[in-house]
C-alpha cells in the first residue's frame, strides 16, 4: 500500500474506475444481437455462471430456431433445453411469457423501437413484461442500444455497497437509478463491467481480498475487513 486506510468518505466515482482500469484494463465491447437475444440470454444467466449461460442460450437456439417455436412449444420441453443453465423449471416459463408479451404487443420479436423511446419509457415498457425486473431491463438497454443505464447484479450490490456508493439497505432494485445518478452516462458500460469484474476477483462475496485491492486506501469497508482478518490472525496465533 502507498499510504495509511484513514478517510471512510466514498471514493469519487472517477477515482474508483481509474483504479479499476489500472487493474482489469477497458472493458471491451462485444458484437451487438438483436434485443430479443440479449433479454432472454439475461434471464437465462440469473444465479448462474457465464459459461452456463452461453451453453444453455445455445441449446435453446439450436432446440428451436424461431422464437414463435418457444412459445408456443411445451414447457417441459424449453426446460428440458435449458436444464444446464439451471433453474430451468423457473426459467422456462419466465421465458416463455416474456416472449409471448412481446409478440401479443409489439406482433413480433422486434424490439427495436425501444431506441426511440426515453430511458425510463423504455425501461418501464421492459419491465412491464412477465418476469422481467430492473437487471434484464437495465441490460437489453445497455448492450443492445447503448442506453445510460446501469445494471445491478450481484457484483454490482455488492462492490457498491462496500464502496459506499449506495446504503448497505439498498436493494438491488433500487440500486439501478441510484447509481444511474452518480455515475456519468458515458461510463455506465465501463463501470457496470468493471464492478463486476472486481467482484469476480477481487472484491468476493464471504472473504474479500482487501490487501491485494486496487481501491483499498480509498474503500471506506477495507478497514473492517482487514481488522476482522487481523483480529482473526491473532487468535490463531495465541
Amino acid at each position: 500500500m502507498v499510504g495509511e486506510i484513514t478517510d471512510t468518505t466514498p471514493p469519487e466515482i472517477s477515482q474508483i474506475l481509474a483504479g479499476l482500469r489500472s487493474r482489469y484494463g477497458e472493458p471491451r465491447r462485444y458484437p451487438k444481437r438483436p434485443p430479443i437475444d440479449d433479454l432472454v440470454t439475461t434471464i437465462l444467466s440469473q444465479h448462474t455462471s457465464d459459461v452456463n449461460t452461453g451453453r444453455a442460450y445455445r441449446s435453446l437456439r439450436t432446440t428451436f430456431p424461431d422464437w414463435d417455436d418457444v412459445v408456443e412449444a411445451p414447457n417441459e420441453i424449453v426446460a428440458d433445453a435449458i436444464r444446464m443453465g439451471g433453474l430451468a423449471e423457473v426459467k422456462a416459463p419466465r421465458i416463455q411469457r416474456a416472449l409471448r408479451d412481446i409478440r401479443d404487443r409489439v406482433g413480433s420479436f422486434d424490439l427495436r423501437f425501444l431506441a426511440d423511446l426515453p430511458v425510463d419509457e423504455a425501461r418501464n415498457w421492459l419491465t412491464s413484461l412477465h418476469g422481467v425486473g430492473p437487471k434484464t431491463a437495465s441490460c437489453v438497454l445497455l448492450f443492445s442500444f447503448d442506453r445510460p443505464v446501469m445494471p445491478v447484479d450481484t457484483h454490482v450490490h455488492r462492490v457498491s455497497k462496500r464502496l459506499g456508493l449506495i446504503s448497505t439497505r439498498t436493494t438491488a432494485d433500487q440500486a439501478h437509478q441510484l447509481l444511474e445518478a452518480i455515475i456519468p452516462p458515458e461510463e455506465t458500460f465501463a463501470a457496470h463491467m468493471l464492478f463486476i469484474k472486481h467482484g469476480k476477483s477481487t472484491c468476493i462475496a464471504r472473504r474479500p481480498r482487501c490487501s491485494d485491492c486496487i481501491l483499498v486506501q480509498c474503500c471506506p469497508s477495507a478497514i473492517t475487513f482487514l481488522a476482522d482478518r487481523q483480529e482473526q490472525y491473532d487468535g490463531q496465533a495465541h
